[in-house]
């Protein structure tokens, strides 16, 4: 039984969705990691742990845009 155009693309939002999500739980858990490297909790240099928490936060609210942005520029050629 072959899945309809429509099944298709719900799949295909659901995957996207659960990338995006999966992304963002990411930049979280280096957030955190790079302020309990900053407070002094995990013993390595300040530099690293501002490095690690600007980097998690350029994965919260950058890279999920830009994944979507080449994920709905994937759905425009494959039509």
């Amino acid at each position: 039984m072959s899945k309809s155009e429509r099944e298709l693309a719900e799949a295909r939002a659901r995957s996207g969705f659960l990338v995006i999500t999966a992304v963002r739980f990411g930049g979280v858990a280096m957030v955190m990691l790079g302020f309990a490297i900053v407070r002094g909790i995990i013993d390595l240099p300040y530099a690293v742990g501002a490095f690690v928490a600007v980097a998690g936060f350029f994965e919260i609210f950058f890279l999920p845009r830009f994944i979507a942005r080449r994920w709905n520029a994937g759905d425009k050629t494959q039509k």
